[in-house]
């Protein structure tokens, strides 16, 4: 059984949003037109509270995109983005979501940044979302979504590690930093990680 997984299709990602992904929103129509190939269909939200750690504004001698320590975990500090409740923490209502049979959140607690749709970034927390692959007798996942270098990638590396066939679609996610996605990209294929 294969499941598809859409990361963070939201607005504070997509073009005018307060950190968007350049084009982030050319692969949405592309998403759509996966979906009806899967046996299951999942989404994840960032969720951020307004106070979030990992928000450059939480941190008065901190600039967005300076790596940090947030409670002993290296971090990037992020515009605010994503806060639960807003606008931009709603998913595009150009992503179709009819076939979306569960949605993870991440990212709720506000000392830890979430990345990854499965744990948190210190591996403190699951998010659950192993389990609910397992009962669905899920052995194949495929990820797209926003952004490549970041929570689709960290998502991939858990996701492998978990045991699921794993494949990240190409032409279905889009990087905020290329460079930085294709030293990433290569570490995946190494650990047996595809990409479609």
């Amino acid at each position: 059984m294969r499941a598809l997984l859409i990361i963070d299709v939201q607005h504070d990602f997509l073009p005018g949003g307060s950190l968007a992904v350049t084009d982030g929103d050319s692969i949405i129509p592309v998403i759509n037109g996966l979906q009806k190939n899967y046996d299951l269909v999942i989404a994840t939200q960032d969720w951020h509270p307004a106070d979030h750690g990992s928000f450059a504004s939480q941190h008065p001698d901190i600039n967005v995109f300076d790596q940090f320590d947030l409670y002993g975990l290296e971090q990037v500090a992020w515009p605010d983005h994503c806060i639960q409740n807003t606008e931009g923490a709603d998913l595009s209502p150009l992503l179709n979501t009819q076939l979306v049979e569960a949605i993870f959140r991440k990212g709720t607690s506000k000392e830890i940044d979430s990345y990854s749709a499965f744990f948190d970034n210190g591996k403190k927390k699951s998010t659950g979302l192993t389990g609910y692959l397992r009962e669905r007798d899920i052995t194949e996942l495929h990820l797209c979504g926003l952004a490549a270098d970041y929570c689709v990638y960290f998502s991939a590396l858990d996701s492998l590690e978990a045991g699921f066939q794993t494949a990240i679609i190409s032409k279905a996610t889009k990087a905020i930093d290329k460079t930085i996605y294709m030293d990433k990209k290569e570490h995946f294929l190494q650990l047996g990680g595809k990409i479609l």
